[in-house]
């Protein structure tokens, strides 16, 4: 009976991560939150990491979209040019892959900063997704 329910479980974890698609693009994701009704959902969650790595964002729920990804651009620029291990603090908190991190070109740092922004919003956006959907 217990293998039973533990294949059960397992059946459902992988008809959930099936149904789970990543967003190619952060206007993808950002539309997809809103679509899903998981906008709010994703801009508290932002803030609550951000604030667990001692580095408050302090986004309002009112924020646009366009301004949400901004935000969160300038204040991953600021802390690659002045506060780099806070800014790798940042990382490790989220849980963002070290892999797909080190795959990023740092040769241009508003691009760094807009390519970091994207994983960091893909690594929330599967924390809220993934807390509504199972």
């Amino acid at each position: 009976m217990l293998i039973f329910k533990a294949l059960l479980l397992i059946f459902e974890f992988v008809i959930v991560i099936k149904m789970y698609h990543s967003p190619a693009t952060i206007d993808a994701l950002i539309s997809q939150a809103e679509e899903e009704n998981l906008y709010f959902k994703l801009i508290e969650q932002v803030n609550k990491d951000f604030a667990l790595a001692n580095e408050n964002i302090d986004i309002p729920i009112s924020i646009l979209p366009f301004e949400f990804k901004k935000r969160i651009q300038e204040k991953l620029l600021y802390l690659i040019q002045r506060k780099f291990t806070e800014y790798l603090n940042l990382l490790y908190i989220i849980d963002v892959s070290e892999d797909q991190i080190k795959k990023l070109d740092g040769s241009d740092l508003v691009q760094l900063a807009e390519q970091v922004a994207f994983l960091i919003l893909k690594r929330e956006w599967q924390k809220v997704w993934f807390r509504k959907y199972y």
